[in-house]
């Protein structure tokens, strides 16, 4: 019995010790890949804010995790807003910056319930997006399937630089 305590008291020490080592390891990358993707939610009480002992239970930030990828003739940016109703969101762009506005509404199950944890966002959001280049803002468009945005941005045609020769 004895032995049997002592294996699991250095199996607990082990574990916890690798999880101390690769700790710094995760919060770095979190930081590092995530930092523009946090966005922060703002639920008002009109938008049905449901309050726990006096404790506000929902989270104020939450991940807008985008992709974009260049492809021969545009760019394509992919934003993941699971929750959403395309018709609760609206973009805009302008040179080199896309925009997304939304409100994500709390959903409520009809009947009386408490609710024990949410790690789920809820209200309004903004969300600006750098791009790698300049596009055509005036043809640019939208789709929207399976909690996924996409947004097809037309580049503008550049032409190679020359040189000048100067006199």
């Amino acid at each position: 019995m004895l032995d049997s305590l002592r294996q699991s008291r250095n199996y607990v020490g082990r574990e916890t010790a690798k999880t101390w080592k690769n700790l710094p390891e995760g919060w770095r990358e979190l930081i590092c890949h995530s930092n523009s993707a946090l966005t922060h939610f703002s639920l008002s009480k009109k938008d049905g804010q449901t309050q726990n002992q006096g404790q506000d239970i929902f989270p104020h930030w939450s991940l807008l995790a985008v992709e974009i990828e260049e492809a021969e003739k545009e760019l394509l940016v992919k934003i993941e807003i699971p929750g959403l109703e395309k018709e609760d969101c609206r973009l805009t762009v302008q040179s080199n910056k896309l925009c997304l506005f939304g409100i994500k509404r709390l959903e409520h199950s009809g009947t009386k319930s408490i609710r024990h944890t949410s790690e789920r966002a809820y209200g309004s959001f903004q969300r600006s997006i750098s791009l790698p280049l300049i596009i055509d803002q005036y043809k640019a468009r939208a789709s929207y399937k399976n909690g996924v945005l996409t947004v097809f941005l037309p580049k503008i045609d550049c032409k190679p630089p020359i040189s000048i020769q100067v006199s």
